[in-house]
């Protein structure tokens, strides 16, 4: 399979199933679903090949090149992964919505822009693919209307910002190397002087961390997740976000490389020092942030916000640990983030839009199977033992403290506190306590619903116990980028000279620890059922239809932490777009429509001419 058909197959089926929809809306659906699992295939069958194809031989006379390598293929995979699994959980979810032709379309659309970004081998092809997936990302977040148009516009606006920064770049280079294939500028680079390197990787890189909404620029990502439909805001969360770090990806490791990354410094400061720093603190500012957060969505965006705060201090330390930690937290992230979007959106399909956490609870009587899935997802976003999430916490951890960076280590530790405590409560307010009155009749959602939370659920186990099946993957991106091999096994995990990770003896001490716990259960008085509303807490009857005794069980933290977690950064932009605001609407009045005022103006234009004049005669 060519990277050419790939692009047809998922550009093509995209407006194929825009067009089909006019017609039958069951063969749209069908459509869209053979579409996203046939570039799964295709994708999958890439594995292993390195083409490079001319696919356009002048675009203003730069030739478009396609060229895919282990690092775009590892992003690649996901990309149709993830979109595969949202589509088919849109099949229910947004069944009853308006104009479904348009959102299968752009669904389908932002994949295949995507995969443009990750699989293009010129920076024209890269430029054009990301404001493909830009615009397309801000019609999706707007399409319910109300809130989601505020919030995609935010988005936009932040996206502009970066994409003329790279813009910027982009020309820059062209104008000094006569180039823009990735190739020919990966050696044009190695010659650059050091202050033009960084000149163009700072504009890159804010353009990069933009869409990864790294701290100070976060502020776009909490309202867009929270506000786009649940299928769409896995794939945003999941791989769209992540596009930023395949960015950075590109132009740190494959157009300069660790040579040049490594004179980027002046003392005891270097960009790669800069850049930990941004993600130890983006880190805890989103996990205390997200203690705040009552509604299921937004607690899962500011995760986001944070989690990719590991995988920076992971790839910037350029390290072999480093990287293998971060690049394969980019992959566990995307999977175990997916999952709880797929169970948050769930809970609200089938509560009728309801995500407040103290309205819920008790539903893992009614929702069994997304119960499990959001308690594993929940897991695997802490880092416990035999999930992927561990594993990836593990590398980066190690990186830290050998490195000898303890203020980023506990940084990073502080950050899964806060995950532990925000993860328990959207575990236990949705799922545990009493089950409220209104949602007696509530029930687990359809298969095709299901079908993506438990192949979800599935994977993050597998490679908690099986690491080394996508380290083997990491480890072939870390040697293509010039790092040293790591020394991994799909069977008994991964082993450096500081020690060893057999995940495989971690679960069987698990599971012999597990087995001893049933049998003493099962040796033990058998349970007794009793009404759910016969509970006490300290002596204090439960009131009926109150989810819980531990309604607001943060409520002293609240009040602790919360004068400190003032989000100025997004306050200042607010400032930013009022001073716009008032100034557009001074000049406005200037364009009132009387012809009056014009005329008043245009004589006062000539005064001032003739004033210039004769004041230039004088002189």
């Amino acid at each position: 399979m060519s990277l050419v058909a790939l692009l047809i197959v998922a550009f093509g089926g995209a407006f194929l199933t825009y067009f089909v929809g006019k017609i039958s809306p069951k063969l749209r659906n069908c459509l869209a679903v053979v579409v996203s699992l046939l570039l799964v295939v295709i994708t999958a069958l890439l594995y292993g090949k390195s083409p490079n194809v001319t696919f356009y031989p002048g675009f203003l006379g730069i030739p478009l090149i396609l060229r895919l390598n282990m690092l775009s293929w590892f992003f690649a995979i996901t990309i149709v992964g993830i979109g595969l699994l949202s589509v088919i959980y849109s099949l229910q979810y947004v069944k009853k919505e308006e104009r479904l032709d348009y959102y299968y379309f752009t669904m389908l659309f932002i994949n295949a822009s995507m995969l443009g970004t990750v699989i293009c081998g010129d920076l024209i092809s890269f430029f054009i693919f990301w404001e493909m997936m830009s615009w397309s990302t801000y019609l999706l977040i707007s399409y319910k209307g109300g809130r989601a148009i505020a919030a995609g516009f935010k988005y936009i606006i932040m996206s502009i910002i970066g994409s003329l920064a790279m813009l910027v770049a982009i020309i820059s280079l062209y104008t000094r190397f006569d180039t823009l294939e990735i190739t020919a500028l990966a050696s044009q680079m190695q010659t650059a002087p050091i202050d033009y390197t960084l000149f163009i990787l700072i504009l890159f890189s804010i353009a990069f961390v933009i869409i990864n909404a790294f701290w100070p620029v976060h502020t776009w990502l909490p309202d867009a997740h929270a506000e786009a439909v649940s299928p769409f805001s896995s794939v945003l969360s999941a791989v769209l976000v992540r596009k930023g770090m395949y960015g950075l990806y590109l132009f740190m490791y494959v157009i300069l490389g660790l040579n040049i990354l490594n004179k980027l410094s002046a003392g005891i400061i270097s960009f790669n020092t800069v850049f930990c720093w941004i993600g130890a603190i983006t880190i805890v500012f989103a996990a205390l942030t997200a203690l705040l957060k009552n509604d299921s969505k937004r607690i899962l965006a500011w995760s986001t916000v944070g989690q990719g705060g590991y995988m920076i201090l992971g790839v910037a330390f350029a390290t072999t640990l480093g990287m293998a930690g971060g690049t394969f937290h980019i992959l566990n992230h995307c999977i175990y983030i997916a999952l709880l979007f797929f169970v948050a959106g769930a809970i609200e399909h089938q509560t009728g839009g309801i995500r407040d956490l103290n309205s819920l609870g008790g539903l893992i009587k009614r929702m069994p199977v997304t119960f499990v899935g959001g308690l594993v997802g929940i897991c695997g976003l802490i880092g416990l033992p035999l999930t992927n999430g561990f594993v990836s916490k593990w590398l980066i951890y190690k990186t830290l403290i050998l490195a000898g960076h303890p203020f980023l280590a506990f940084a990073a530790f502080l950050g899964t506190w806060g995950t532990i405590l925000y993860g328990y409560k959207f575990i236990h307010n949705i799922f545990l306590g009493q089950l409220p009155e209104k949602y007696k009749d509530v029930k687990e959602v359809p298969f095709t619903m299901q079908l993506p939370i438990i192949l979800l659920t599935i994977l993050v186990i597998l490679f908690g116990i099986l690491p080394g099946i996508p380290l083997k993957v990491v480890d072939a991106i870390g040697t293509s980028l010039g790092f040293e091999s790591l020394n991994v096994s799909i069977w008994w995990g991964i082993a450096s000279e500081s020690g060893t990770l057999n995940t495989i003896n971690i679960f069987s001490a698990v599971l012999i620890a597990a087995i001893f716990v049933w049998i003493l259960f099962r040796l033990g008085a058998k349970s007794v059922s009793v009404a759910q509303d016969d509970s006490y807490a300290a002596g204090a009857y439960t009131p009926v239809d109150k989810y819980h005794y531990t309604a607001e069980f943060y409520n002293p933290l609240y009040r602790m932490i919360k004068p400190f977690l003032r989000d100025v950064i997004d306050e200042f932009y607010y400032w930013i777009a009022s001073l716009v605001r008032s100034l557009a609407n001074s000049v406005r009045h200037i364009y009132n429509g009387d012809v009056g005022y014009y005329v008043m103006y245009i004589i006062l234009f000539l005064t001032l001419l003739i004033f210039v004049q004769v004041r230039w005669k004088i002189w």
